[in-house]
């Protein structure tokens, strides 16, 4: 090795050792992601029973649903959530923490400037002995000014785990945001879905109202001729009433949705009420993305997401504790002036800079530390069974999402045929009563099962299209997801 190659190998040495002594080591476990290990969902959606449409992007998945006014509903809802602006503040926190915990492994700098005025006791320690002195001054000014810094040494690395920490914490509190957005696109395509078929049972109700009025009065013409009693009156005035005493209860059901989808947008209840007043039809369901894995669960939940940051930011904390073992450094300075005299502060001779290190090291503190590592210990145990319950809990979401989607349009299908089947008979039996081959008993049989099987098929397409809405949730559908 020549002269020249041995002085640069020293000096590499030497930088080196200086970049241990002055940035340490980083103490404390080496963070893994846990990698749960899930058999392909079980569940699947006939994909063939949607519109003929592709299944839409997770990321705006509402588009999917054909109604503009779902869509500009749930883009307000997005924009103005109260809920949604909160925990924007969350992580608005949370990165102002991440921040402030990054800061700490950087230099402190301050500026500091004093003037002290002291008339001195002539019966002290100083003035006893001083007052003898012909020079001696009883009243003394004295100005100091310039600027001072420390700097703590992140030897063991606990500041860099605590740092570490933080911007963990920020990413679940980013994640949590996420999934208040994923929650509310959800909560408002829901509400509206609900409107809409609370909307059209009330018009099967009305409908259902005219009918059975029709029915009364002919039962009445025919009483008035002889050919029918009281009793059948009866009966068919109870009819009417049944129809008529849905209208209440499903009234009340809409309005409660319309209030929820008000305060969904941010706005009072009753604030845009009006834009729903035209009915309209349930929208049909979307093509549901059959290519969806546990992966792409897990890369899309934000639940999960979340958790997986908060296990990250307890194994950090584990090496935060960790680090109490091991000395802290610290580095101070100034450079400032100092003089009895304030003509003569900003003078060669009033210059004094001072520098000092300072070490201390925890000895001996009755298991204190023990006890913090332990703890840190515990929460990261506590953390991991969380990540993995919320892994479970997505997959199950994901399962019976699937399932209630595609029992519910099988039971639609077959509330669809029911109805009708039931819409012929009930002609065929008002045709046969007029005719006077059946008596009033079928009729108003066949109209109440006509009734409730075309109250069940509406409700049903409105659960079928809010079980497509769960399973996008459950997919995580609502933001856009990192490749």
């Amino acid at each position: 090795m020549t002269p020249i190659s041995s002085r640069i190998g020293k000096g590499r040495a030497g930088v080196l050792v200086m970049s241990l002594l002055l940035e340490g080591c980083m103490v404390g476990p080496k963070y893994k992601a846990p990698t749960p290990a899930l058999a392909p969902f079980h569940n699947k959606v006939d994909t063939a029973a949607t519109n003929g449409t592709p299944a839409p992007a997770l990321d705006r998945w509402w588009i999917g649903f054909n109604d503009p006014l779902l869509v500009s509903i749930v883009e307000r809802a997005l924009k103005e959530n109260l809920d949604l602006q909160a925990a924007l503040a969350r992580v608005n926190q949370a990165r102002a923490a991440a921040t402030g915990a990054g800061a700490q492994l950087l230099p402190t700098a301050d500026f500091g400037a004093t003037a002290t005025a002291e008339r001195q006791s002539l019966n002290g320690n100083l003035g006893t002995i001083a007052s003898e002195v012909p020079t001696y001054r009883r009243d003394i000014h004295e100005y100091t000014i310039g600027p001072a810094a420390s700097w703590e040494i992140d030897l063991a690395g606990g500041l860099r785990r605590a740092a570490a920490a933080s911007r963990d914490e920020e990413q679940a509190a980013e994640a949590e945001q996420i999934g208040t957005r994923v929650i509310v696109a959800a909560e408002a395509a829901d509400a509206y879905l609900q409107i809409r078929g609370y909307q059209a049972r009330l018009v099967v109700a009305k409908n259902q109202i005219v009918t059975d009025e029709h029915l009364v009065k002919l039962v009445r013409d025919r009483y008035e001729a002889g050919a029918a009693t009281k009793r059948e009156i009866a009966q068919a005035e109870a009819l009417l009433e049944q129809a008529r005493g849905t209208v209440p209860l499903l009234s009340l059901a809409l309005e409660k949705q319309l209030n929820r989808l008000d305060v969904l947008m941010g706005s009072q209840p009753g604030t845009y009420a009006h834009e729903l007043e035209t009915v309209d039809k349930i929208p049909s369901i979307p093509a549901i993305p059959s290519n969806q894995y546990p992966v792409d669960v897990l890369r899309r939940r934000p639940d999960i997401i979340a958790a997986e940051r908060r296990l990250a930011a307890s194994n950090e904390r584990i090496g935060a504790a960790i680090s109490d073992y091991y000395p802290k450094v610290s580095l101070a300075g100034a450079l400032g002036f100092d003089s009895l005299n304030s003509g003569h502060l900003f003078t060669s001779s009033s210059f004094q800079p001072i520098g000092a290190g300072a070490l201390r090291w925890r000895l001996f503190d009755f298991g204190k530390v023990d006890a913090e590592v332990a703890q840190t210990r515990g929460a990261n145990a506590e953390a991991l069974a969380t990540y993995r319950q919320a892994v479970l809990r997505a997959a199950e979401d994901v399962e019976n999402a699937l399932a209630s989607l595609s029992q519910t349009e099988a039971y639609s299908s077959e509330l669809q045929a029911q109805v009708q089947s039931l819409i012929r008979a009930r002609d065929l039996s008002e045709q046969a009563y007029r005719a006077g081959s059946i008596t009033l008993t079928d009729v108003l049989d066949a109209d109440r099962q006509l009734l409730t099987a075309q109250d069940a098929l509406d409700a049903s397409r409105a659960d079928a299209a809010r079980a497509a809405v769960v399973v996008f949730r459950a997919f995580g559908g609502g933001w856009n997801a990192p490749v």
